[in-house]
């Protein structure tokens, strides 16, 4: 938005007050002021503009606010998930060891009485001749 300051009268037209994004060009160094009426409308309308753009940056920094709290509180919750994790992870780990001791004892227990019946056998054929 450009708005040339030797045309006071145009300032209303160009909407000042409703300044949304973009910057107010300064097209002159010399500022025409038809009357003290017309100068204090003029600083009227800069002022509402300052008001505007103060209000849209506190809006903003709000809403930085927010975001910023969300993307702390979403990285709390990674870490918990990630230890969440890992300790079901590691309780799978330790159930699986345990498991795995009793299924070598079952075996070898397996192993012990086959061969003890594998001796007891050869015990009565040795009895029979």
């Amino acid at each position: 938005m450009s708005i040339a300051f030797n045309d006071v009268r145009a300032t209303s037209a160009t909407g000042l007050n409703m300044v949304t994004a973009g910057a107010v060009n300064w097209t002159s160094s010399a500022t025409i002021v038809a009357s003290n009426t017309a100068a204090q409308a003029f600083i009227g309308q800069v002022d509402a503009a300052i008001t505007t753009m103060n209000t849209r940056r506190s809006d903003l920094g709000a809403s930085q606010n927010r975001l910023e709290s969300t993307v702390n509180s979403l990285g709390v919750s990674v870490e918990n998930l990630t230890a969440s994790e890992s300790r079901i992870r590691d309780a799978d780990i330790a159930q699986l060891s345990s498991q795995m001791v009793s299924n070598q004892i079952l075996q070898q227990a397996g192993v012990s009485v086959l061969s003890q019946a594998n001796q007891a056998s050869q015990s009565v054929l040795s009895l029979l001749r």
